[in-house]
């Protein structure tokens, strides 16, 4: 081969190689708008997520969860109320958890078909519970095995009411309430361990 038919053929493998790597880059970027992300519905575009403002008279937000609400105390869930729900709200969800857990975000109450009312009492079952981290149907306050974390206590109004039964885990909840949030709100206070 000489010089001139090796610079052809350079040529040719650099143009052929921009070519396939154009090729790949363009199935890459197109991919995802046919496909089905897992999380669809949770930000439905299709829909309107309206904001609720979550408050308790116990704390305030960013700050210091009382210990009765723990499991250093009476182990009872903190009462909550709810501005903002939607008028057409068939019902709320709760979700509690600790986002700073050592090995993932920990679940401590999981709690769905609750009436869309303004508040929520303490140490009450305002709805269909399901199992939390600790194994166990109900609320599981907060318990940090060290240091300060946050906890989430999140509600979401849906549309519809959930045929979920009682004890079901956090994934089999949020599968049924994609596409059915119309508003979502939260509050996080903080507790460390005594």
């Amino acid at each position: 081969m000489n010089r001139k038919t090796g610079t052809v053929v350079l040529i040719f493998l650099f143009a052929a190689m921009v070519f396939i790597s154009g090729c790949v880059q363009n199935e890459k970027t197109q991919t995802p708008v046919n496909k089905e992300s897992p999380e669809t519905g949770k930000g439905d575009e299709s829909m309107n997520i309206q904001s609720i403002k979550v408050s308790s008279s116990a704390f305030v937000s960013n700050g210091s969860i009382p210990e009765k609400y723990t499991c250093d105390g009476q182990n009872i869930n903190p009462p909550l109320e709810f501005e903002g729900i939607p008028e057409k709200a068939e019902s709320l969800v709760l979700i509690v958890d600790d986002p700073d857990a050592p090995e993932k975000t920990f679940t401590h109450w999981i709690v769905w078909n609750i009436e869309p009312v303004a508040k929520i009492e303490e140490d009450s079952i305002p709805g269909v519970e399901g199992l939390n981290d600790f194994k166990e149907i109900g609320y599981g306050g907060p318990r940090p095995p060290s240091g300060t974390h946050r906890y989430f206590f999140r509600v979401y109004a849906l549309d519809k009411n959930l045929d979920l039964k009682a004890g079901a885990v956090r994934k089999s909840l949020e599968n049924e309430m994609i596409g059915h949030i119309i508003a979502e709100g939260e509050l996080m206070g903080k507790y460390r361990k005594k």
